[in-house]
């Protein structure tokens, strides 16, 4: 015989066999009762499960492309009578090829179609799984590798999470998972995918030990949780006697805190920035609260290093203290808009603080730099609280603008609207960056203590304005105003008070001293106190400034100080217009009063004959260019009192007389 021949003879034994087992499965499906596969089913889930599941609906047997057996209408429920815990349109259970051919019926592995899975939590934390867990571990007690199938799938699932404490029930759609059934060894694995507000999540989740698991003893847990808002991963350990006991490393990604919030059931959170975040802890998770140590955080590019405390019951307060090398706080003020689109005037719109009610916070900072837009600061001690809606951040000590800060502010909902308030001292600062970098103020150099104490409230910027109550103050030394004169001005007004202001805005004016004092009442900005003493300028100011508006009415007095004489030249003025561009005029009057030209002006109206003073002033002030002192000059009236015309020399005229 030759070897084509005795393989022919095995291809024909092996084709035999098969046809006869397929004959015979074929004989099998219409010999079996359906009555007798329900109930082979049913006790081997029991065996394997320790689950009576209620089969009410038809059956149906396939053989290709495998053998199964296919119940509709298949309910799992506690025997209590409780809520049914899992509802499925179909339950495909397939079975084994060769104990089918001798008769039997066992199950490699099961696969819910279409499940409905309940969890209902009642007031006292009891759900409708509890039975069904107590009835799982006493069926792996005894032995929980005995066999049987270790394989369950669910296909289209949903799971619906109700607790009757909570407003709303929560569910999970799009189910599709396999599970590793522990019944060849002690572990239990799942992995799948499932769909919760609209984004898709891959999760898995190993136990070591399912028994202690489900009885609420310590087993290992690795749990992932992977979507496009968040990434969560938990390894450690967890156990429920007497309450949830987790321990182990903790880490959550998101390219967004401000969506993942969103997303998790947050409502929008406040100001700008939140975006990027990672974090990597030791966790301990005991009574409802969890513990971070060895914490390490990014947010927003900032890292920082420390411990903290989640609330995870109805208090939701997160405390705890972290220290950072350096932290930017620019993209947290970047929502703040206070000026509106032209620039000029305080923005009207209304200002929103979602997210304030969320939760309570308790955080303890210190950093060795902190940058806040254009402010730079050094080393930083504060503390962050929020409760009850409100915002208030505590500065122990800042290293600020080369001297150092304290102080408070707050942000939060109150009855009219938002309540802001503002307590802070900075000692010994540059004032030319303190001022320029927080309040985009130029004017003034120098060092000194500055004082701000205010309190106000509405639905919008421009609104608060209206409603400041408080006060500042500001002490200075050694410094100037900046982007004036007042030296060179009150010199030239001084040797020629009509000939003109001249172009004084630039250069500036050196002080040795400068004490402000100011009174806020309902966005009105009363001048209490201002003395200004320099080398050779001495000024004092009093008036209001309207916050609202953004405008000034000052009115004050400015002294030239000479050296060589004890009659200091003094001159009245009044500082009027917009903020960002007022104009100083000095009091027309008092020029008149210092010019030798126009003072017998004023004396013939104090004597009611002006005519001819008038004509005499005019004469003078506007003397021809071509005039030399040869020629004759026109005797002085009898009430001038003045030098004859040619002091004033026609090259010194810039205006014309009306601005004279």
């Amino acid at each position: 015989m030759t070897a084509a021949t005795g393989l022919k003879r095995l291809a024909i034994a092996v084709t035999g066999v098969a046809a006869a087992a397929f004959a015979t499965l074929i004989g099998l499906s219409f010999l079996i009762p359906a009555a007798s596969i329900r109930d082979a089913v049913k006790k081997e889930i029991h065996d394997v499960t320790g689950l009576n599941p209620t089969l009410r609906g038809d059956i149906s047997v396939s053989l290709f492309p495998h053998a199964s057996v296919t119940f509709r209408n298949v309910l799992f429920a506690d025997n209590r009578g409780a809520q049914p815990a899992l509802d499925a349109d179909e339950m495909i259970a397939r079975l084994s090829y060769f104990p089918l051919l001798a008769g039997r019926i066992e199950i490699s592995d099961i696969t819910l179609v279409r499940p409905t899975i309940t969890v209902a939590f009642a007031q006292d934390g009891q759900s409708n799984w509890s039975g069904l867990t107590a009835s799982l571990a006493h069926a792996l007690a005894p032995n929980p590798s005995h066999g049987g199938f270790s394989e369950i799938g669910i296909h289209d699932g949903t799971i619906v999470v109700r607790d009757a404490r909570a407003r709303a029930p929560e569910q999970i759609d799009n189910v599709d998972f396999e599970v590793a059934w522990p019944s060849i060894s002690r572990s239990f694995a799942a992995t799948g995918r499932f769909v919760w507000r609209d984004q898709q999540v891959e999760a898995s989740l190993a136990l070591s030990d399912f028994l202690a698991a489900l009885t609420g003893k310590n087993s290992g847990v690795k749990l992932r949780l992977t979507s496009q808002p968040l990434d969560f991963t938990f390894d450690g350990t967890a156990s429920n006697e007497p309450t949830l006991k987790m321990t182990g490393t903790l880490a959550v990604e998101s390219p967004s805190l401000r969506d993942a919030l969103r997303w998790t059931g947050k409502r929008r959170v406040p100001f700008g920035g939140f975006q990027r975040f990672a974090l990597r802890a030791q966790s301990d998770v005991s009574n409802g609260t969890v513990s971070l140590t060895n914490v390490n955080v990014e947010l927003d590019g900032n890292r920082a290093e420390g411990v903290l405390t989640l609330g995870t019951d109805g208090n939701r307060a997160v405390q705890g203290t972290l220290a950072a090398d350096s932290l930017d706080l620019t993209p947290y003020v970047k929502g703040a808009r206070l000026m509106a689109t032209n620039e000029r005037t305080w923005d009207r719109l209304p200002i929103a603080l979602d997210g304030l009610s969320d939760f309570n916070l308790d955080l303890r900072l210190s950093a060795a730099s902190v940058k806040i837009a254009n402010a730079q600061l050094g080393r930083t001690v504060a503390a962050a609280n929020m409760s009850g809606g409100k915002l208030k951040v505590t500065i122990a000590d800042s290293q600020a603008f080369g001297g150092s800060a304290t102080g408070s502010f707050g942000i939060g909902n109150g009855k009219n609207g938002i309540e802001v308030s503002s307590h802070v001292r900075f000692d010994e600062v540059d004032l030319g960056n303190c001022l320029s970098q927080i309040f985009g103020l130029r004017k003034l150099e120098g060092h000194g203590t500055l004082a701000l104490d205010v309190d106000g409230s509405g639905n919008s910027v421009w609104a608060v304005t209206r409603t400041l109550n408080g006060t500042a103050s500001l002490n200075a030394h050694d410094g100037a105003l900046v982007g004036i004169n007042v030296e060179q001005l009150l010199q030239r007004l001084e040797k020629r008070p009509l000939s003109g202001n001249g172009d004084f805005r630039t250069g500036s004016t050196a002080f040795d001293r400068l004490a402000l004092n100011v009174k806020i009442d309902q966005g009105l900005i009363s001048v209490q106190r201002l003395e200004f003493h320099g080398p050779a300028v001495k000024l004092q100011l009093a008036g209001e400034a309207s916050i609202p508006s953004r405008d000034l009415d000052l009115q004050g007095t400015a002294t030239l100080v000479s050296a060589n004489s004890t009659d200091d030249f003094a001159l009245p003025f009044t500082v009027q217009g917009p903020w960002d561009s007022p104009v100083p005029l000095p009091d027309a009057s008092s020029l008149i009063r210092h010019s030798n030209a126009a003072a017998p002006l004023l004396e013939a109206v104090k004597r009611h004959s002006a005519g001819d003073a008038v004509r005499s002033v005019i004469d003078q002030l506007f003397a021809a260019p071509h005039a030399t002192s040869s020629a004759p000059v026109p005797p002085t009236p009898a009430t001038a009192t003045g030098p004859a015309a040619s002091e004033y020399k026609p090259a010194a005229v810039t205006a014309p007389a009306s601005s004279q």
